[in-house]
């Protein structure tokens, strides 16, 4: 088949490389040019493990290629993959889909052969229809048939989960547009990944589903963490012992500053948004929005409470800035909230990132970046862990402890054991972990 996905960001990006690996021919378009030419040296403009070698091979292969034309790209194609950003749209949190309407413009005027339209973006209930009144403007009716083929990778694993993913969601209104996509998707289908055939309407609400529930387990446990800090239970064994429990299973019940990324902050927004445009309101998402935004600048207070109470001319050392490991995105990353915590309680911020600091630096301009966790912790009164990178889960913690002035460790993801830390002379302050009246563990 051959196939032109629109966006090269995440998502197309990843995408493409993984279509062309199964032996499609395909072209990534973006309207940034010095993207296009950094792709051609195969240069990423994102972090992702694996992705290099994946485009580089394919390129070498002659299934994968770049351009800024995206006329000249989709002329010919079998199928169009819409994978343009939709972020947040300012002054009421709607996704904004203008980037998608301006895709499916310029697809209108260059579509030659019949040809399936996927919307591989997140967005929301009703996009689809709105595309096709776009492409039905200037095309006939058997010219073209528009798809919702929403994506469900995890940044930092987004390979794997291409090609060995749970399921694949298509939204689908005709047989011939079922027919395309399912020899686009056999090689995964050979490998016996489930393909759900839907209406339109409907993968697209699969997808803010999916989200918004992992979003309510995340805020769930976090939740639960700070009764076990009130109670005197341990939120970890309280996670094991409800996550073995098959009906709701052990994934995304990790107590935590809140999540971040690309995802989940926007799509439960938007979510809230198309139910209040439909007056069918979803309050337990609702709630989930509200707790995240509070976690994030109260996982600063706790720091600010484990030294004492008082924060002003110390220096705590923030370790891990992205809003989760493998990846270098920080969007919503706790992070941000957490420094900027402590720089208005007066502390000196410094962090080491692995992948990180780079756009880290633009957006936490009084942050001071060091080329080293140990750099980072150096006359520290406090280094907390906000990210679980593997760099951070064998620490030398007697080499770290000697570097400090002050002896606390805030462990904001758990990844320590309290006694392990304990020998090093460290204060351990992790997460739900509390022994009531005995104080942190």
């Amino acid at each position: 088949m051959k196939i032109a996905m629109i966006g090269s960001g995440y998502v197309g990006l990843v995408s493409g490389a993984c279509f062309a690996d199964f032996g499609h021919e395909v072209v990534c378009v973006d309207k940034d040019p010095r993207k296009i030419e950094k792709l051609e040296q195969n240069i990423m403009p994102i972090f992702e493990p694996g992705l290099a070698s994946l485009v580089e091979r394919n390129v070498t292969g002659g299934r994968l290629s770049f351009s800024g034309d995206l006329k000249e790209s989709v002329k010919d194609c079998d199928a169009v993959f819409i994978a343009v950003g939709t972020p947040s749209r300012r002054g009421d949190g709607h996704a904004d889909l203008s980037y998608v309407h301006a895709a499916s413009e310029e697809i209108a005027d260059s579509i030659t052969k019949p040809t399936v339209v996927v919307t591989k973006s997140t967005v929301p209930v009703g996009t689809g229809d709105e595309v096709e009144l776009i492409l039905s403007k200037k095309l006939n009716a058997d010219q073209f048939a528009v798809v919702s083929n929403p994506e469900f990778l995890r940044e930092g694993a987004a390979i794997n989960d291409f090609k060995r993913p749970d399921r694949i969601v298509i939204g689908a209104e005709t047989e011939w547009a079922k027919d395309v996509m399912s020899e686009i998707y056999r090689p995964l289908f050979l490998n016996e990944s489930p393909i759900l055939f839907t209406g339109r309407r409907t993968a697209e609400l699969i997808k803010y589903a999916a989200n918004a529930f992992l979003a309510t387990k995340i805020t769930f446990i976090n939740e639960i963490a700070d009764l076990c800090e009130k109670v005197g239970a341990d939120v970890q064994e309280v996670s094991r012992g409800i996550g073995l429990d098959n009906r709701i299973g052990s994934k995304f019940l990790h107590a935590g500053p809140g999540y971040g990324g690309s995802c989940f902050p926007k799509d439960t927004l938007a979510l809230l948004k198309t139910a209040q445009d439909y007056e069918s309101p979803v309050r337990i998402v609702e709630a989930v929005v509200q707790v995240n935004d509070q976690r994030k600048r109260a996982m600063g207070r706790k720091v600010i409470q484990a030294l004492g109470g008082e924060a002003r001319d110390k220096k705590v050392a923030l370790l891990g800035l992205t809003f989760k490991p493998n990846t270098d995105d920080m969007r919503d990353a706790p992070s941000i909230a957490v420094a900027q915590t402590l720089i208005d309680a007066g502390a000196q911020v410094s962090a080491y990132d692995p992948e990180g600091m780079e756009i880290a630096a633009e957006i936490m301009p009084d942050v001071t970046m060091t080329e080293s966790s140990y750099e980072a912790a150096t006359d520290a009164d406090a280094v907390v862990i906000v990210t679980e990178w593997d760099a951070f889960r064998a620490l030398d913690l007697n080499r770290l402890s000697s570097l400090m002035t002050g002896k606390v460790l805030v462990d904001l993801r758990n990844i320590y054991h309290p006694a392990d830390v304990g020998k090093s002379g460290l204060e351990y302050t992790g997460v739900g972990r509390s022994r009531g009246p005995m104080g942190n563990l």
